[in-house]
């Protein structure tokens, strides 16, 4: 069936520069801090942080699987802990931590896609006579996994009934 994979871990924090008047230098623009004069003062505004990769152990660099054993959990608890830490800071006014999820078939590893209400009352869009709303579109084993669980009548070309 559906198989996810979570991935582009970050921290999105939002600054409330309007109601703690941050100074500039805060923000840790090194070599520039006598230029930056002044506080910024305005609408919030997000910034995102990503977290340094697992495999990056400042004296050698390797593959974030081989420096951990679960690297999904990892990041996610690196970002978290970014997120309470950074959160402590009076100038930030929310944060959260997001990833991207990438949806894929366990069969053929394609983009995972099912059908809706609306495709699968379109004859265009049906198998057959037994097709319904969830059903997946990117291979036989898919749609023969899906129905096999929820009691539906299999494929004709893929075995006829259950």
């Amino acid at each position: 069936m559906k198989k996810t994979y979570r991935d582009d871990w970050r921290v999105i924090i939002e600054f409330a520069p309007r109601a703690t008047r941050i100074p500039i230098s805060a923000l840790g623009f090194g070599g520039l801090d006598p230029d930056l004069i002044g506080t910024l003062d305005g609408d919030p505004f997000e910034i995102t942080i990503a977290p340094r990769r697992l495999g990056d152990l400042a004296w050698v660099s390797m593959s974030d699987s081989l420096a951990s054993r679960d690297v999904e959990g990892d990041y996610r608890r690196r970002c978290e802990e970014m997120l309470a830490e950074l959160l402590r800071k009076p100038h930030v006014k929310s944060g959260r931590v997001v990833c991207t999820e990438t949806h894929v078939c366990s069969h053929c590893d394609l983009g995972w896609e099912v059908l809706t209400a609306e495709e699968a009352a379109d004859p265009a869009n049906q198998q057959d006579e037994h097709t319904v709303e969830g059903e997946p579109v990117c291979c036989e084993k898919a749609i023969a996994e899906f129905r096999a669980e929820r009691g539906i009548t299999a494929l004709a070309e893929t075995g006829g009934a259950v």
